[in-house]
Parts: C-alpha cells; sequence; structure tokens
C-alpha cells in the first residue's frame, strides 16, 4: 500500500487520498472495514473536498484475450485496460458492433457500473459475464448478464453496497459480438450521415467508418477534459410520461422542437442538454464551474472551481429545469464527500447555499 494519492479525475480537482492500492497485486494489504473508492480514470466522479479518508483503490488488469466461436467473438477484457483504446483494438481485429462507443472516457471495468451508452447502443448488449471481487462476500464472483441486472445507465454495481460502499471491484469483463454484426445508425446525427453514405455508395457505411463519425461528432459537441476540465454528460436523459413530453411540445413554446425518444410502451426519454439549453442556462457560470456553451448537458471546471462549485451550479440548473418542465434531472457523476460516495440527488437537495 502506498501512501497518500491524488485521486484522478477528469474535472482537475484536488483530492487526496489517505493511501492507494493497486489491484489485485495488493490485494491483502486492503481493510474492508475502513472507508475505500474504486476509480478507473476517474472521468465520473465529482470529488467534493480536498482529502478523502480512505483507500484508493485502483485496478491494474490488462488482459485481452479474444476466442471465437462459429457465429460470434468472446472477448475477454481487463478492467484496468482502457475503453476507447479497447474498441480500436476491436476494430482493428475485425471485431464490430460496439463503434458507436467511441470516446467515451474510462476503463473497461467501469464501463458496466455505468451501463454506458450512445447512439442507441449500451454496453448491455454485449455483455456475457462480469468477474468482480465481492468485499462482503470476500471472494469473486461471476455475474451474468442478468445479474448485473442493466437498465439505463444502470446495474447492480451502483446499487449493491457493503456498508454504504461499493461491494464490487469489478476484474474481468466478457463481452459477445456477433461475426454479422450490422452498424446501428438510427439514432441523432449518424442517421443522416448513414443515409448520404448509403445514397453515395449504395451501403450502409463501414463499422470504422460510424466509428470515426462518432469520434468526430463528440469532438465537436464536447469539451476536451485536458483541455477544459469536464466529466462528459453531467445529467441523465430523462425518462418521462409520454402524454407529459408531448403536453411540453404542444403547451410551452420552448419545447416545440423538443427531440422525443422511444424507451418503453408508455415512456420517453428526453434530451437534458436541450431542457437546460431552453432553460437559458448555456453558458452560465458559478464560481469558476460553468454550463458548456455549444453541450448544455456538460458542466465543466472553467477556472479553478470546487467540487461543491460545481455541485452549486448543478443544483441551480436542477431547480430550473423542474421549475420549468416539471421535469427532475438526476446527475449522472457520482458525487464522492471525505469519507464514501454519497447519493448525489440527496445531496443537492440538501445543498442549501446556490449563490
Amino acid at each position: 500500500m502506498s501512501k497518500q494519492k491524488l485521486i484522478p479525475n477528469t474535472f482537475a480537482l484536488k483530492c487526496i487520498a489517505d493511501s492507494s492500492i493497486a489491484w489485485p497485486e495488493q490485494q491483502n494489504q486492503f481493510d474492508k472495514n475502513q472507508p475505500y473508492l474504486v476509480v478507473g480514470e476517474g472521468s465520473n466522479i465529482l470529488l467534493l473536498q480536498e482529502f478523502f479518508h480512505g483507500q484508493l483503490i485502483q485496478v491494474n488488469n490488462s488482459q485481452f484475450v479474444v476466442s471465437q466461436t462459429q457465429d460470434a467473438y468472446i472477448v475477454e477484457l481487463g478492467g484496468g485496460l482502457n475503453w476507447h483504446q479497447t474498441l480500436v483494438q476491436l476494430l482493428e481485429q475485425g471485431i464490430q458492433g460496439a463503434e458507436n462507443l467511441a470516446l467515451i472516457p474510462g476503463t473497461v471495468g467501469a464501463a458496466p457500473v455505468q451501463n454506458i451508452g450512445a447512439y442507441g447502443i449500451e454496453i448491455a448488449q454485449f455483455v456475457v459475464a462480469v468477474e468482480a471481487y465481492d468485499i462482503q462476500l470476500e471472494q469473486r464472483v461471476k455475474l451474468t448478464t442478468e445479474q448485473c441486472q442493466f437498465a439505463y445507465r444502470d446495474s447492480i454495481f451502483k446499487h449493491q453496497t457493503y456498508q454504504s460502499k461499493s461491494r464490487f471491484i469489478i476484474e474481468t469483463v466478457w463481452l459477445k459480438f456477433a461475426k454479422n454484426a450490422q452498424v446501428v445508425t438510427e439514432y441523432g446525427p449518424l442517421k443522416q450521415f448513414a443515409e448520404d453514405y448509403q445514397q453515395q455508395h449504395g451501403s450502409l457505411p463501414a463499422a470504422t467508418l460510424v466509428f470515426d463519425e462518432v469520434c468526430r461528432i463528440r469532438q465537436s459537441k464536447l469539451p476536451d477534459p485536458k483541455v477544459l476540465p469536464n466529466a462528459g454528460s453531467f445529467f441523465k436523459n430523462p425518462i418521462v410520461d409520454k402524454q407529459h413530453a408531448q403536453q411540453l411540445q404542444q403547451q410551452n413554446a420552448h419545447c416545440a422542437d423538443m427531440p422525443i425518444y422511444p424507451y418503453s410502451d408508455n415512456l420517453v426519454k428526453l434530451a437534458a442538454g436541450f431542457l437546460i439549453d431552453k432553460a437559458g442556462f448555456k453558458g452560465l457560470e458559478h464560481k469558476g464551474a460553468k454550463v458548456h456553451e455549444l453541450q448544455a448537458l456538460v458542466l465543466v471546471n472553467n477556472s479553478q472551481a470546487k467540487g461543491t462549485d460545481i455541485a452549486k451550479l448543478a443544483k441551480r440548473v436542477c431547480e430550473k429545469v423542474e421549475a420549468e418542465y416539471q421535469i427532475k434531472l438526476q446527475p449522472e457523476v457520482r458525487f464522492i464527500h471525505e469519507f464514501a460516495e454519497v447519493d448525489a440527488v440527496e445531496y443537492l437537495t440538501e445543498l442549501v447555499e446556490v449563490n
């Protein structure tokens, strides 16, 4: 176990953990009864204090093993691998299906926790199994797709806890990709891209071209955290009753062109960035924290903001959207306090000062 260490995070917030553990090499030094925090590259966390009084755990597994059946590839991936670079490697080996998830930051081990998704694809579609160390049972367990309980930006890994902390340390993920997988281009700007390509070439674009287009779109819409610190999409896209969405379109002038995406029989998904933008919050700043000018779904650390400054800006955004549209936004980003992760919605609700 090493001494104090800065917790990696793409908000560029300074937070020092009391100690750090390289997993699984230093597993024998882990004390499950002391505070701990499992972090990949820190691309989906908001550190609320300058110190985390506990153990920082970082998974180092980096295996990349491909096997195949007659109609599919099975890929065994170490939890410490970078997700985007893993996609690059898959495509180089002719394995396609997840190209829509290009440029999503973070590690392979973090991907199932959040059930990362983009442009009509979620990682849950490909997961065969996840092997993790179960802190409560003190043993490794292998969970099937069903046991992972995947949902929109959600999984069992976000809810099963041990003493109010993450119960599982994800070490290995198995993904399955069909050999005849077709590109998915029905969502957002990919639809027009595919239609234009098909008109010119008479066929759908190859997976590598979809990958490149997703990268181009994301780079044009989302700020590079290395240049402007951020954690990508700060809020989940809200799931609402279909009737409520239609009423907003008909009765609120700001929502006449609001995009609505099917979700289930009576529910639809709305674009949180659209709602924040129409509420007039693009570019809003609070003590160095800012709603990004090009993509209102992204909060950025514009000028040495503290974690609490970003949280206060998020609270202001949530209150405005709820007042305007009767929709409660929920943070996608995990909130980390000095001893443990805290419930983001509860934290914002209890946060008093917003000025």
